[in-house]
């Protein structure tokens, strides 16, 4: 009996290891391609220097759709259509920010009014400064202390978290959230720190939103404004003059993109994405026009290697995450509704840096056996899979109980760029951003081998 029991302990070890082997061959089989024969870097250099940003609503973004349309068809997609959301229009227009010191000049300062911001209408705004360095600073302020002032709230990105977007997510109530705060007390318009890890002094716009009828408006500096400002306000009064014709001009109907290989023994959805639009600064290279040409990558390479994939391989080029998540909502309505089966939904959302992990945010049976995989990706740099959230676009398969994740790439200098004019095709690596393909397509790969 110990002899039967030894030998099939034996054989089914002998048959892990086969396993492994054969998987570590495909590994090396899509990075090899990816890396010598991959588009996703000259295809990210068409969308961002021919289109440039695309901000749902925009004519940009229109194009961006029909480009995203016919790449797809380019790497081989079975079948591609588009998919109605309705969207906010958004439009920032002219703007500008002066202060004046106590000699009596007008100085401008380099500025972005925040996403989805009401503005002046054209007209000059004006009054003092205050400034306040924490929400609980500005808590202890009363409506007779904010009244037709302009609030500055001076809270710096942390610098302290190794992760990045704890930074961000620490920092971003003040993006959000200024300017409701500062009209519940009757202040004119917010300026906030812009969210942005560098020392520079480059204005970072992002989404904010309103909580009452009370809709002022809210600007974004850079740090080296920011630390100038203060210094000013701590020897002398300071008047902030405001001029900005943003503000929404109601919906229109747009598109996500979707492309997908059907799957030859089940019609399971895998789902793998980025968002098309982006902010209208920069050309929304890393953020994230990385995330949708790698996604389509993932799509082209089990063409090009022939990979029979067992399930439907969706890519998705998501509409307008950058200011109400209308295709991500859009999507997973629309799944819900057709009663269509997804196994799991990776995004891509996070820049076109090196890969370093994926997150998953799913039960831990799941999470358990994606991490066993681990050793398979640790020769191509990818070693996190402690994360247990993901792309924020697929955020509405996970509340349908859709295992979901995220590609991690090295966050350090993500944040010096994100949602700014620096973000550019320049910026981004090609190794990187193919390396980030690749990954994907792996984690697809073994998703659909194994699910």
């Amino acid at each position: 009996m110990k002899k039967i029991l030894g030998a099939s302990l034996f054989l089914l070890s002998m048959a892990v290891l086969g396993q492994a082997k054969e998987d570590s061959i495909q590994f090396a089989k899509i990075s090899t391609e990816i890396l010598n024969n991959g588009k996703a870097y000259t295809e990210l250099r068409d969308l961002t220097k021919n289109i440039g940003h695309r901000l749902s609503g925009s004519e940009a973004y229109e194009k961006a759709v029909k480009w995203a349309e016919q790449k797809l068809r380019d790497a081989g997609a079975d079948k591609v259509w588009l998919q109605e959301v309705m969207v906010p229009v958004w439009i920032r227009g002219k703007e500008s920010l002066q202060i004046k010191t106590s000699n009596g000049k007008w100085t401008s300062l380099k500025m972005l009014s925040l996403g989805n911001s009401e503005g002046t209408g054209g007209k000059d705004v004006s009054g003092e400064i205050i400034m306040v360095k924490s929400m609980e600073e500005y808590e202890k302020l009363s409506p007779e202390q904010v009244k037709g002032k302009i609030v500055f709230f001076n809270y710096p990105f942390s610098q302290s978290y190794i992760e990045t977007f704890r930074g961000y997510g620490d920092a971003a109530k003040y993006r959000v959230n200024a300017a409701s705060l500062t009209a519940k007390k009757g202040g004119k318009f917010a300026i906030i720190r812009s969210l942005s890890s560098a020392f520079d002094d480059i204005p970072h716009t992002g989404a904010m939103r309103y909580e009452n009828e009370n809709k002022i408006p809210a600007v974004a500096i850079g740090n080296t404004t920011a630390n100038e400002l203060e210094v000013l306000l701590k020897s002398q009064k300071i008047t902030a003059k405001l001029n900005s014709n943003c503000g929404m001009k109601g919906e229109k109907p747009s598109h996500s993109v979707i492309g997908e290989i059907t799957g030859k023994k089940d019609k399971s959805v895998i789902v793998v994405g980025g968002h098309l639009d982006s902010w209208d600064v920069g050309e929304g290279a890393h953020d994230d026009g990385s995330g949708i040409v790698q996604s389509i990558e993932v799509l082209r390479t089990f063409k090009k290697l022939g990979i029979r994939n067992n399930h439907t391989i969706r890519v998705v080029c998501f509409a307008n995450e950058e200011n109400g998540v209308k295709g991500g909502i859009q999507y997973g309505k629309t799944a819900k509704e057709n009663n269509e089966k997804h196994l799991f939904a990776i995004e891509s959302d996070a820049g076109g840096f090196a890969p370093r992990g994926i997150s998953l945010n799913m039960n831990n049976e799941k999470r358990k056996q994606i991490q066993s995989w681990a050793s398979l990706f640790f020769p191509y740099g990818v070693y996190n899979f402690e994360g247990t959230y993901s792309g924020t676009d697929i955020y509405p398969l996970h509340d349908m109980g859709v295992p979901t994740s995220e590609l991690v790439p090295d966050s350090q200098r993500y944040f010096d760029i994100h949602h700014t004019e620096e973000d550019t095709f320049e910026k981004v690596n090609r190794r990187e951003l193919l390396l980030g393909a690749v990954a994907m397509t792996q984690i697809i790969y073994m998703i659909d081998k194994n699910w």
